[in-house]
């Protein structure tokens, strides 16, 4: 039997939007969210479809309303380096917008996704009227450079086995749901090449430590998804205290 596709809704008006309240807009009044409502496109990206790629200029801000984007950088010899993973209420491109400098990385679609596009100029005329809108731009920008400090330190004072189980930590804080066991599910299915891309590996090392952890109970997997069983463990694993 061939599996339905997740439904995506579009949403004309911002204020409708289920990502309001995530994104930079969250402080805008009615009037503002329909004006910048006339001023959005909306667009459904397909799995593997491009938002921009790197090199290209800038034309404006993408809004992810629904989906996974992923945000990547190709290296000399070819080789696909991710270093972000927008979801709901995260916006991407906008470092480009203010430095005024061509992408330096490629947003490819994880799977089906809503995204909204903003331009340029507009978003630009926003950050100077509303400055709710410069501020929360401002926490972005700052949140962005201490992730990526956090993970060249991790990256540095870490072995694999460590970075692995780090990341499924940090994607239960991202996309983990809890169920009635006290299990954590991870709703972001990332093909293996693509979390070995992540945690900075070779495919194949990042199959071997995920066999590890399933055959220590540790995690386990339903279909696509990945389970965490024992998350007491998989701290002990990621050598971190939090």
């Amino acid at each position: 039997m061939v599996p339905h596709s997740k439904k995506i809704t579009r949403y004309e008006n911002c204020g409708e939007c289920p990502s309001l309240q995530k994104g930079i807009f969250c402080e805008l009044e009615r009037l503002c969210l329909n004006d910048l409502s006339g001023h959005k496109v909306n667009n459904i990206f397909k799995k593997g479809q491009a938002l921009f790629v790197e090199g290209n200029p800038p034309f404006g801000i993408f809004c992810v309303s629904e989906g996974n984007i992923k945000v990547s950088k190709m290296s000399s010899d070819g080789r696909e380096s991710i270093v972000r993973i927008a979801s709901q209420g995260d916006v991407i491109g906008h470092r480009s917008i203010f430095t005024d400098q061509y992408y330096s990385a490629t947003a490819t679609a994880i799977e089906d996704s809503a995204v909204c596009f903003i331009d340029k100029k507009y978003i630009l005329k926003l950050v100077q009227d509303q400055p709710t809108v410069a501020c929360h731009l401002i926490s972005l920008l700052g949140r962005d450079l201490g992730a990526a400090e956090n993970r060249i330190a991790s990256f540095a004072k870490k072995n694999v086995r460590e970075r692995v189980a780090e990341f499924l930590l940090l994607l239960k804080e991202s996309h983990g749901t809890k169920d009635e066991n006290g299990k954590w599910r991870l709703a972001l299915k990332l093909s293996r090449e693509e979390m070995a891309s992540i945690v900075g590996t070779a495919t194949e090392t990042l199959i071997r430590f995920i066999s590890e952890l399933k055959d220590e109970g540790i995690i386990d997997q339903d279909g696509k998804s990945i389970v965490i069983r024992d998350e007491e463990r998989l701290l002990e694993f990621a050598n971190i205290g939090y």
